[in-house]
């Protein structure tokens, strides 16, 4: 906040503080009992021959993540180790904590595997943000594939991902503005609207456009909406029935096909070290024979080919439709120029190399997802 040092905070503005470093004290220490819990459960089943890990992610049971991917890689890997794995899958942050904690829980050994979205901790993975720049993807399986390779390419594993075992990254099917009461057209209907964005790029996007962003999590966009915090949201078409999102707004807004996509956002599945490495050897490969490249580009396809039934949703309820040409998204990419170039010089203050990152990130989308 702007000018909070000029003044002494107040009593009460001191209890309140004090207050919450309680609370932060406690959710530390139930972290701490959540993670020697897992390592003797761990211990446990090693001695019987079979280890149970537990899968914390942020969205119900019926979303993609769950039940397309998640349930069946689960199921895959159970078959395929022969009954040394086992599998206890929680949605919807059962195990505690809030969808911007999720990489560390993972990180911390809370629990085995997380899968999340990079772009809820801002700057945290900035090499990896260069795929979540306007204008950078098409599908989510070529992307997908493209992303892993990015980041074995460009020492992202051990570097921004060092402190997991990373199985997969992805990104998600083409972005898609949906609207409550007017649908967007042009890059003047996005002003005087407060819309969602999901990562820190993907909001300043949006206020290049002149809209007023709102950055929160997935899990929040259907309060936000039927609350009329926000006056829609920029998702991709396989989470809208999650979260109702063909009930909860009347338009939809997508780009040309022959564009490339307005955004994406990127993902993780990632393990425990200690989890993985205290693992047998031959539960050990079976996790590395369901991991990598293969694992990326597979969910990608899945959630492609999960918008076609989402879509159809909205379509179904006479919601209404619009497809923005390529020359109107022309004027949205140089609006929106300034976002790559303040990317490039906080990459560059970090010590990374921009230009070779981005112009790594085109090539190998144009190899994977091409034009």
């Amino acid at each position: 906040m702007q000018g909070s040092d000029s003044f002494a905070p107040g009593r009460a503005a001191v209890r309140a503080a004090r207050s919450r470093c309680g609370r932060a004290r406690a959710v530390r220490s139930g972290w701490r009992a959540l993670a020697l819990g897992a390592g003797l459960v761990l211990a446990g089943a090693a001695g019987a021959q079979e280890v149970t890990l537990r899968i914390h992610h942020p969205l119900p049971p019926p979303s993609t993540a769950h039940a397309k991917f998640l349930t069946p890689w689960t199921q895959k890997v159970e078959r395929e180790c022969g009954g040394k794995l086992r599998f206890q899958i929680f949605p919807s942050m059962q195990l505690g904590g809030t969808p911007v904690q999720l990489y560390d829980q993972a990180k911390d050994g809370v629990v085995d595997m997380v899968w999340t979205v990079l772009g809820y901790t801002p700057g945290r993975f900035q090499a990896l943000e260069v795929f979540e720049l306007p204008f950078m993807t098409r599908s989510a399986q070529g992307s997908s594939r493209a992303l892993w390779e990015y980041a074995q390419a460009n020492g992202v594993f051990a570097g921004e991902l060092k402190d997991v075992r990373p199985l997969a990254l992805h990104v998600h099917d083409e972005g898609v503005i949906h609207t409550t009461s007017r649908p967007i057209r042009t890059l003047a209907d996005f002003k005087g609207l407060k819309l969602r964005g999901p990562t820190r790029l993907t909001t300043k996007m949006l206020q290049s456009f002149g809209a007023t962003p709102v950055g929160m999590p997935v899990t929040q966009v259907a309060e936000a909406l039927s609350k009329g915090v926000i006056d829609g949201a920029i998702v991709p078409w396989e989470i809208v029935p999650a979260i109702k999102v063909q009930e909860l707004t009347k338009y939809h807004s997508e780009t040309d096909p022959k564009s490339r996509a307005l955004y994406t956002a990127t993902f993780v599945f990632a393990m425990n070290r200690a989890s993985y490495e205290r693992l047998p050897a031959d539960a050990r490969r079976c996790i590395d024979a369901n991991s990598g490249a293969e694992l990326s580009a597979w969910i990608g396809k899945v959630w492609d080919e999960s918008s076609v039934g989402a879509r159809k949703l909205a379509l179904d309820r006479g919601n209404t439709f619009y497809t923005i040409p390529s020359a109107e998204l022309a004027s949205w990419d140089k609006a929106s120029a300034g976002v790559v170039d303040e990317w490039s010089k906080e990459a560059a203050a970090k010590g990374l190399n921009p230009p070779a990152l981005l112009r790594s990130a085109k090539e190998l989308i144009q190899k994977y997802d091409p034009n």
